[in-house]
């Protein structure tokens, strides 16, 4: 189970110096946590309007544009090239998974810092509402979903959710509290049966630790923003970067309904 801890600069330098590694689910309760997109100047201009158009799956919190690696409105001295656990660098649909893309940063390089479910985790767990995933250490489960949204140039395709199994009365405690938090996807798309949105087998999430239903327990799926990582996917650019499932920016932003 991780160790829980408050401070967003000393995570981010723990991931940057490789002291740490892993997940972000259940780290410093109360901060922001943000879902990131590194792509070529060429294309920001149709991502930004893909994710305005799907700002549920896709509320952006922050934008560094020209090469920029700053992200001074979600935290003094980020480094978006080195202060994620871990970073998937996509070429052409091939993936490799990295802990640092200084070597690979481009002067058009355009970044969107995307809100994360993460961070309404805190909330729910103080509302009364239990996080397995989070006691247990693990990632959040997601899943691709038939949930289409609204196409931008080479952008587009089905809805990411991510998955919590909450007890049947308190699903409508969970769905009050998250609705709260409208720049980080706001109350759950979907509750209940996983089929209705396209999901075969909920025992296998596309993204994830799988986290088991059970008996007494309803899953509630909340939208995603690995929805933006599977259009950039979808897309099959020459290069993009993205954070790992489950490696999000931590940052210095306090959310008001934390």
């Amino acid at each position: 189970m991780h160790s829980v801890m408050t401070e967003p600069t000393t995570l981010r330098h723990a991931f940057r110096t490789g002291a740490r590694e892993g997940h972000t689910s259940g780290l410093a309760p109360g901060f922001v946590q943000g879902n990131v997109a590194i792509v070529p100047g060429a294309h920001a201009a149709h991502f930004g309007e893909y994710c305005r158009r799907n700002a549920q799956a896709c509320p952006v919190l922050a934008t560094a544009i020209d090469g920029n690696w700053a992200l001074p409105a979600l935290g003094g001295g980020i480094d978006i090239r080195c202060d994620l656990p871990a970073y998937r660098v996509y070429r052409r649909g091939v993936v490799t998974v990295v802990l640092d893309v200084t070597s690979l940063w481009q002067a058009d390089f355009a970044t969107f810092v995307i809100g994360c479910s993460f961070t309404f985790e805190r909330a729910l767990i103080a509302g009364g509402v239990p996080l397995r995933h989070v006691t247990e250490g693990r990632n959040v489960a997601m899943y691709r979903t038939s949930i289409p949204t609204a196409g931008v140039g080479p952008f587009g395709g089905g809805m990411v959710v991510s998955m919590r199994p909450v007890a049947r009365h308190l699903v409508n405690r969970a769905t009050e509290i998250t609705g709260r938090f409208s720049d980080q996807h706001g109350k759950p798309v979907h509750t209940g049966d996983p089929a209705a949105i396209g999901i075969a087998d909920i025992t296998r999430p596309d993204y994830g630790d799988a986290v088991p239903v059970l008996p007494d327990e309803v899953p509630v799926f909340w939208a995603c923003g690995v929805t933006s990582q599977a259009a950039l996917e979808r897309a099959n650019l020459p290069l993009f970067i993205a954070h790992a499932p489950g490696c999000m920016l931590i940052t210095d932003r306090r959310h008001a309904s934390s």
